[in-house]
């Protein structure tokens, strides 16, 4: 029998369809990890992406992806049956051989991450149910593809379909588990304007205390006296609907900061995600003089924050004050 020639078509397919594999198998993990994350929250995990980036990521890849692998899957099968010399390609072998490599490097290699992330202290039911994940997605390419090489055309087998149907299942609960934890994108929106609202009322809070280490007193009722052209400060609007920020003096060195937010901040455990205003370790961050950051925390609605500017930790430059 004639070996058969590798043409274009069959060669850009095959790379196609590898492609799509590895992203989709990726993409599938990560989504896998950072539901596992958000479910079993850790308390030693300092930065928690208020905005879930990569759940978002890994869905949208999901969606466009994972369904262009599925296609050419199914056209290449039927391009086979129609062709059976066409499962001696050396493109197809060299593919299928790439991906068990790849595979079972990626089991290796993950095993020993989250092992080591264990040994490190990672909470256990965290880690059985990661590992539990790469050995489902590159288990199962793997299981799949190295029953593909072996099998026999000439045999009548449901093992793709049912292969297909698993793999979709498996990738439609993850994705409805990632909207469930991301949520809509009307609250991905929300959120990103609440983090804005605290970003805001933190600069607020910074101008005050420097009004007060300038003048030793702290604004009686409007704002606009800490906005500086030289600088080119101004006082920041809510980002939705431009309205002012609410502020008023409740004693010599105290004052209240009010917004209304869309949301609640979301406790998960160790962290508030959406109640601090950036995500920066105490030790590098002179903003917070020293002390640690403010906490801003918050419900849906209309919310304030009563601060006390502590003189310690803020001192009244003497010399600039002018009398």
């Amino acid at each position: 029998m004639e070996k058969p020639k590798i043409t274009p078509k069959d060669f850009f397919l095959y790379v196609w369809l590898m492609a799509t594999l590895y992203w989709s198998s990726i993409a599938l993990l990560n989504l896998l990890f950072e539901t596992i994350n958000s479910a079993f929250p850790d308390k030693l995990a300092y930065y928690i992406d208020p905005y879930s980036t990569s759940l978002r990521w890994a869905i949208a890849s999901l969606i466009i992806i994972f369904p262009a692998y599925l296609i050419t899957s199914w056209y290449i099968n039927r391009d086979t049956k129609a062709h059976p010399e066409k499962s001696e390609l050396g493109i197809r072998k060299w593919l299928i051989y790439l991906t068990l490599f790849i595979s079972g490097l990626t089991i290796l290699i993950d095993l020993i991450v989250l092992l080591n992330t264990f040994l490190g202290g990672e909470i256990t039911t965290r880690f059985g149910l990661k590992v539990l994940a790469v050995l489902i997605v590159a288990g199962g390419v793997f299981g799949f593809y190295l029953f593909d090489l072996r099998r026999d055309r000439g045999v009548q087998t449901s093992v793709p379909k049912l292969f297909g149907i698993i793999s979709i299942l498996v990738v439609i609960l993850s994705i409805v588990f990632g909207f469930v934890i991301m949520g809509s994108p009307s609250t991905a929106r929300e959120r990103r304007f609440d983090e804005q609202r605290v970003n805001d009322l933190m600069s607020i809070q910074d101008r005050v205390i420097t009004y007060w280490q300038g003048k030793e007193k702290i604004p009686d009722s409007s704002l606009s006296v800490l906005e500086d052209s030289i600088s080119g400060y101004k006082v920041p609007t809510d980002p939705e609907n431009n309205s002012a920020y609410v502020y008023t003096k409740t004693g010599d060195k105290s004052f209240k900061l009010c917004a209304t937010f869309g949301l609640p901040s979301i406790n998960n455990g160790n962290r508030t995600i959406g109640a601090y205003p950036a995500e920066v370790p105490v030790s590098s961050a002179p903003y917070y003089n020293g002390k640690t950051p403010d906490n801003w925390s918050h419900d849906k609605g209309y919310v304030c924050f009563d601060k006390t500017i502590d003189p310690q930790f803020y001192p009244v430059n003497k010399s600039a004050i002018i009398k």
